[in-house]
Order: C-alpha cells, then structure tokens, then sequence
C-alpha cells in the first residue's frame, strides 16, 4: 500500500504561480511510489482544516509551498504530531529556508523536502503566539506594517518602505527586561527575538542563534541610523558594535514603557506594552539538506 504524503500550497505566497511547484512534486511523489493529496489554503479555517486532512490520510511527511507566514500556521496546525516537514520556499519572506540552507532553486528545494535527514525545531512562544523564526519590536515591525499596507510590492515596493521608515523614525523606547534572573532597563530602537541567525534577506542578525539548543536570543539595538539599517536589510550588521547587546535565555518578560509596533514572522501584529516569551523545545521536524 503506497504511504501518504501531503502537498500543502499557499497560492497567494510571494505572489508567484505555484502551478509548476504542485506539478514537479506531483511527479517526484509518483516516482517515489508515494501517493500525493494537495491542500490549497483559502485563508477560511485552514487550520482546522489541515489537522482534518492530517486525521484522514495520517500522511509521512507534510510539503510546504509558501513563506515564513505559511510553514508558522502548518506548523501550529500540526504542532503535537510527529510528522517530517519539508520545505520548498515560495513566500515574499523564506527567511527560515535561508536559515536551514534550503535552496530557492524548486529542482534543488524538492529532492530534500523529501529526504529523511531532518532537525528538531524549537518554537518561541510569545504572548500565546507562536514563532518560528524572528519577531521584533520597534523599527523592522513598522517597516512591515508600511509594506504590508503599499500598494507597490516586490524589492521596489520594499526599498520604498525602508525610506520612508527612516523618514518617519520613532523615538527610541525604553524597555524592562527581565531573563536569566536579571532585570535590565535599556533605551533601543529595535528588539529582536531570535530563533535563529538570519533574516530572510541572508542577513545575520543573531550569530548566536541556533533552533533547536532550547534558547532563543534577544538583540537589542540601541542606536540605529541609516547605515546600520541598510546593512540589516541588505548586508551584515556591525555586531561587535557597542550599540548592540544579546541576552541568551530560555524565557523573559519585556516591559515596554509605551506601546511599541511589533510583528511575528514578517506578520505585523499591532502595537504592544508587553511580551512574555518562552522557549517550546523540539516542536517540528524538518528536512534539512
């Protein structure tokens, strides 16, 4: 009896057709004398929807087609089964594929969504939400509020929005964080909460960062002008710099003096005054080349 993988595709993703993607591994399933269900997400209920499909066919392995925002809510769908994610990256924002070294390239990305050699991710739950990847107050998650809400997508649309970011630049926040037994009171422009190294951009922000050591990082940025913004975006940042400061815990409370922008995985997620964020050890499998 042929055993039961599932191809799981985000049509509007990195607004790219994804046609040629469900056909390719339509075909490397067939040769691999495995039988193949697609599920097209519609943004109603796929949550509830994915754990049905998942109880029906009790799949192998589950293929993810799309970005960050799509392989986070597969994986809270999925989060308690022991099942092999495998990732073929097709979002705006691939910055946990560019985190494992998973090619962009589908002839490349295919082969190892496939494959047996896997990880064991931790999640970082924030405020009940849970993240995979990175998440940040302050600069970043404006930023993808604008880009979220302009009309002009794609690396223009973006470069767009990193100017006039800076054009309308907050005054630094004051935060109270509280980890590893230790309060500190710090002045930044930036927090990031890091999984994992890099931004989807190759970017690494947290050298630090490993996903699966049951710790995730906090990089405060205290200053940031033009230049440091343009190398997070585009280039590496200055980590040495003394602007920067990295606290590696396992869980920690952050006080915000005045309610801050925030996002999740690229996802904007309003404005917030707290977070209380914890580490979720070795929640998912991946297939990792």
């Amino acid at each position: 009896m042929k055993k039961n993988i599932v191809l799981i595709v985000n049509p509007v993703a990195g607004g790219i057709d994804k046609s040629e993607i469900i056909e390719a591994t339509s075909l490397f399933a067939d040769k691999e004398g495995l039988n193949l269900a697609l599920y097209t997400t519609t943004g109603i209920d796929d949550i509830s929807k994915i754990k049905g499909l998942y109880d029906t066919l009790k799949p192998e392995r589950v293929i993810i087609a799309g970005g960050d925002g799509t392989i986070k809510f597969v994986a809270e769908a999925l989060e308690n089964v022991d099942v092999i994610f495998g990732i073929i990256p097709a979002g705006s924002s691939n910055g946990l594929a560019t985190d494992l070294n998973i090619p962009k390239q589908l002839e490349e990305s295919l082969p190892i969504a496939f494959q047996n050699s896997s990880v064991e991710m931790d999640m970082i739950v924030i405020n009940g939400k849970k993240s995979l990847h990175l998440s940040d107050l302050g600069l970043n998650a404006e930023l993808i509020k604008n880009y979220a809400s302009s009309a002009i997508h794609g690396k223009w649309g973006y470069a767009m929005q990193v100017f006039n970011t800076l054009v309308d630049i907050e005054e630094p926040f004051t935060a109270t964080i509280t980890a590893n037994g230790q309060t500190v009171e710090c002045v930044a422009q930036m927090i990031v909460i890091a999984n994992s190294k890099k931004y989807g951009t190759g970017v690494v922000i947290n050298p630090q960062g490993i996903m699966n050591d049951g710790k995730f990082e906090l990089v405060v940025l205290k200053n940031i002008d033009l230049t440091i913004f343009a190398k997070i975006i585009t280039g590496n940042i200055p980590i040495e710099s003394g602007d920067v400061e990295i606290i590696s815990t396992d869980k920690a409370n952050i006080k915000l003096h005045s309610p801050v922008s925030f996002q999740i995985d690229g996802e904007y997620c309003g404005r917030e005054t707290e977070l209380n964020v914890v580490t979720s050890p070795h929640k998912l499998k991946v297939a990792i080349p």
